[in-house]
């Protein structure tokens, strides 16, 4: 067991354990992570680091004791609201990420519906497959049930007719995203507003990954359809300022068309003998230092900085589609709209060429299948990246040239017709650690190959998948000398 130091520790010998710390972490800085890291490069994060500790031990909790952290969070806010076409009326929050985000959205939405629609006492989100999983834990956390429509298979974009046929009395909310993560396309925004508005229903757009940038992909030449304000139904935008505006983490925002509805998000307490507790978003006390960063950063890049890095990874991201589109054994999913795009195989283990790729020393992100969407990889070009785009084409055929000649696991077929029709609470715990040895897990510890621990999983059902993960992960979280 850890205990803490009975004297101090140096600084320097601090600061040296904590960059032994770091010698396993992916090497973000070298441009080979096509995942997880938005990188804008180290000038730009100098001026985000230095606003950053600026204000790291001011207060965001009571915007009255620190109105500089008020007024950084209201010119943010409309920033963002003009650059997706908000008018006056247009309010919003600055958030920890897009998870909060969208736990506000929902949130907004289940407490609108209870005051104007006291009738529904089991509330439903209607969510494209394609819509990110911070809704089904918004879904989880706040008792609103998700009711999943599939997408089209070929476009992998929400199905409007579906969605419309899903709607049921106890719908209080319906969702579209701008982009959806995984397949880097947008559904079509204009299509669902107007289905909302028939059924009178709230309509959020997640625009968390792709709403920063598709405008400036608009602008460039892009086909990008309409998601923004001016679309007529849209009643709530999500946005991540830490993605593409290139924003310290944890950095978004969300958005509502007026103020009526924006505060239905609120919390507030006097039901106790401290303070009354008035928040706009889920945390209370919490550091100035993401929304100063944030508000540094969108500064100090501009309007035309913003615009030469999306052509940087516009111009990159089409050179990638366009090698792909030439290469026999693998194949894009959906026509990307933005600097995300995932990719399959139909001849080859796309998880081979996962670990191809980690040889290699590239980061890509595998997905498992899941509805009409088989398993695959997904890739995001960030503009201190995009000098490596040839570089990455030839790894990139390489690894499928030695993936094809990899055999696929021999369990992941005899596990998927074992647990088919197993219900997952019937599994118990020395079931599931048997699942994970027999996958090359020990312990904490994972092969250096994924393939056959993504191929098993890739084989279960979905419940038995999240109940096989929460084991692994509970078990991680614990200290280990």
């Amino acid at each position: 067991m850890k205990q803490i130091p009975a004297k101090g520790v140096p600084s320097e010998e601090l600061f040296s354990q904590l960059e032994g710390f770091k010698q396993n972490d992916v090497r973000w800085r070298e441009g080979k992570t096509w995942a997880y890291v938005y990188d804008p490069g180290a000038e730009a994060a100098d001026v985000i680091k230095r606003a950053y500790t600026m204000y790291l031990t001011e207060n965001g909790l009571d915007p009255t004791s620190f109105p500089s952290l008020l007024k950084l969070e209201t010119e943010v806010v409309s920033m963002a609201a003009s650059h997706l076409k908000g008018d006056e009326n247009v309010v919003g929050n600055f958030t920890s990420g897009g998870t909060e985000s969208i736990i506000l959205t929902v949130k907004a939405a289940r407490e609108y519906n209870r005051k104007h629609r006291p009738e529904i006492t089991q509330p439903e989100m209607l969510l494209p497959v394609t819509a990110h999983a911070a809704f089904h834990k918004a879904g989880a956390y706040l008792d609103v049930k998700p009711v999943l429509v599939e997408v089209d298979p070929v476009t992998f974009k929400a199905d409007v007719d579906a969605m419309r046929k899903a709607i049921t009395p106890n719908t209080i909310l319906m969702v579209g995203s701008a982009i959806s993560y995984a397949h880097g396309v947008v559904d079509p925004i204009t299509e669902l507003g107007q289905v909302a508005l028939e059924h009178n229903l709230l309509f959020h757009v997640d625009g968390c990954m792709g709403g920063f940038l598709l405008p400036y992909f608009r602008r460039l030449g892009a086909p990008v359809p309409d998601f923004e304000f001016n679309v007529p139904g849209v009643t709530s935008i999500s946005m991540d300022l830490h993605k593409y505006a290139f924003a310290a983490k944890g950095a978004s925002v969300i958005l509502y068309r007026d103020k009526q509805l924006r505060k239905h998000q609120m919390f507030a307490c006097a039901q106790w003998t401290g303070y009354t507790i008035i928040n706009p978003t889920v945390q209370s006390s919490k550091t100035g230092g993401p929304i100063a960063a944030a508000w540094a950063i969108m500064n100090y890049i501009g309007d035309e900085g913003y615009l030469e890095m999306t052509r940087l990874m516009y111009e990159g991201i089409q050179k990638v589609c366009e090698e792909i589109n030439q290469m026999e054994d693998i194949r894009l999913l959906g026509t990307p709209e933005m600097n995300l795009l995932c990719f399959t195989s139909d001849t080859t283990n796309v998880f081979h060429i996962s670990d191809e790729m980690a040889e290699r020393g590239w980061t890509v992100h595998p997905q498992l299948s899941y509805a009409n969407s088989p398993a695959n990889l997904h890739i995001s070009l960030n503009p201190a990246s995009v000098h490596l785009v040839e570089e990455f084409i030839t790894d990139l055929k390489d690894s499928v040239k030695a993936a094809k000649k990899l055999p696929p696991g021999d369990m992941a077929a005899g596990i998927k017709e074992a647990f088919a029709t197993l219900d997952p609470a019937d599994v118990g715990e020395e079931v599931l650690a048997q699942m994970l040895a027999m996958a090359g897990i020990e312990g904490t510890s994972l092969p250096g190959r994924m393939a056959e621990v993504n191929e098993i999983l890739d084989a279960l059902p979905a419940p038995l998948k999240e109940r096989l993960l929460t084991e692994f992960i509970n078990e991680m979280y614990t200290y280990q000398d």
